[in-house]
């Protein structure tokens, strides 16, 4: 599931500045969406870029106009009428102005704005959501109960935002039933609970692998070969690294050049990968060769717990350099490998601690990532292929 934030800054905020304010600190953070009154939609856009959506008045006719007036990615109705309680709900939800409105704006993308006042609302959110791409909702007296039982009720039809006001709501609204909302609607001024709030969301969507120990079962040194250095536009952690191998099915883990030592600088931008036909596995839970990456590309960055996150290649070094070849064998019996370069500041997770690769020894347990599977293209796939 992709997650998003979406960051409230219509005229409830306050003044202009207070709104650009907010907008600007969403923007340096990485929200994906602004949700703005129709009168401001350019003013976000010459701020930055970032998906807009705009609050409609409901009536179908104005709502279609503001459609192509604004330029927003997204109308959303329910402000200032059914949604918000400003307008009595009818009785029969059919008759409802903001599902007409919703049901008549063609293929446009369109949201709908509820505030769960109490259980009438609740069901009114439910209706809205099967004429809506993006569902709003907002919670007052109750939060969890009313958004439990929506996750529970709502299919895919739509993408369900739930309205919070710190990152610890955004998480707990991302984490509720096991499956969380799609979204967050966040209406908070501070710059720090918005960057919170972007990093919850960034973290729910991380995956965590299982690494286990391989026995070394051999290490040679080898000729010269062509070693790629993956240099990230991201500084990396002392206990991160990167997941490299030359079978895709066992990967080893690498740590970024983050040590001290008394002839070489430490570069915590960088793993020394090993050679050009080696794997490393990427964001998306595939692999690509070393040899392919290029500046832009996103790899998967993993620390000694197995949890992970991206980082943005920022050049790639590729040089000839000495080489061993490190060979080892995982709990099932399989036996894996890959070159990485000789020298000291390449280091190694086993189960004493880093390691330079220079005082890699067979016996050594060294933490890898496995999974039984071929691959093609990067993607995993259920067939035999004979890797030696």
């Amino acid at each position: 599931m992709t997650r998003s934030v979406w960051l409230k800054a219509d005229d409830e905020v306050g003044e202009w500045e207070t709104r650009k304010r907010r907008i600007t600190a969403g923007l340096e953070a990485g929200v994906d969406w602004v949700l703005v009154d129709e009168h401001d939609v350019e003013r976000v856009r010459e701020l930055g870029e970032v998906n807009v959506a705009a609050f409609s008045n409901g009536d179908v006719h104005v709502m279609e106009a503001e459609q192509d007036e604004t330029n927003a990615e997204a109308v959303v109705v329910g402000k200032d009428g059914e949604g918000d309680g400003t307008v009595d709900l009818p009785t029969d939800f059919s008759g409802s102005a903001d599902l007409s409105s919703l049901r008549s704006n063609g293929d446009s993308p369109q949201g709908g704005y509820v505030r769960i006042l109490n259980e009438d609302y609740e069901a009114f959110a439910q209706a809205v959501a099967t004429e809506a791409e993006y569902t709003l909702v907002i919670g007052d007296d109750w939060q969890i109960i009313p958004l439990e039982n929506l996750i529970a009720r709502i299919g895919e039809e739509t993408d369900l935002i739930a309205g919070v006001q710190t990152a610890e709501e955004a998480r707990t609204a991302f984490e509720t039933l096991e499956l969380g909302s799609d979204g967050v609607l966040l209406d908070a001024d501070d710059p720090d609970e918005i960057r919170k709030t972007v990093e919850v969301r960034d973290e729910s969507q991380r995956e965590s692998v299982d690494l286990q120990f391989a026995e070394v079962t051999a290490i040679e040194q080898t000729g010269s070969a062509d070693r790629v250095c993956v240099d990230t536009g991201n500084l990396m952690e002392h206990d991160e690294g990167m997941l490299v191998g030359s079978m895709s099915r066992g990967l080893f883990f690498v740590h970024a050049e983050t040590a001290e030592s008394p002839y070489v600088a430490s570069r915590p931008f960088r793993v020394n990968a090993g050679a050009v036909h080696a794997y490393v596995r990427t964001p998306d839970g595939g692999t690509k060769y070393l040899s392919e990456l290029r500046s832009g590309d996103e790899v998967q960055v993993v620390d000694t717990n197995g949890n992970t996150r991206e980082a943005i290649v920022g050049r790639v070094k590729i040089e000839k350099r000495p080489m061993f070849r490190v060979q080892a064998e995982t709990a099932e019996g399989d036996r894996i490998e890959t070159l990485l370069q000789n020298a000291e500041t390449i280091k190694v997770a086993t189960s004493e601690g880093r390691k330079a690769i220079t005082d890699l020894e067979a016996g050594d347990e060294l933490k890898v990532f496995y999974e039984d599977t071929a691959r093609h293209f990067g993607e995993a796939v259920d067939e035999s292929i004979i890797e030696k």
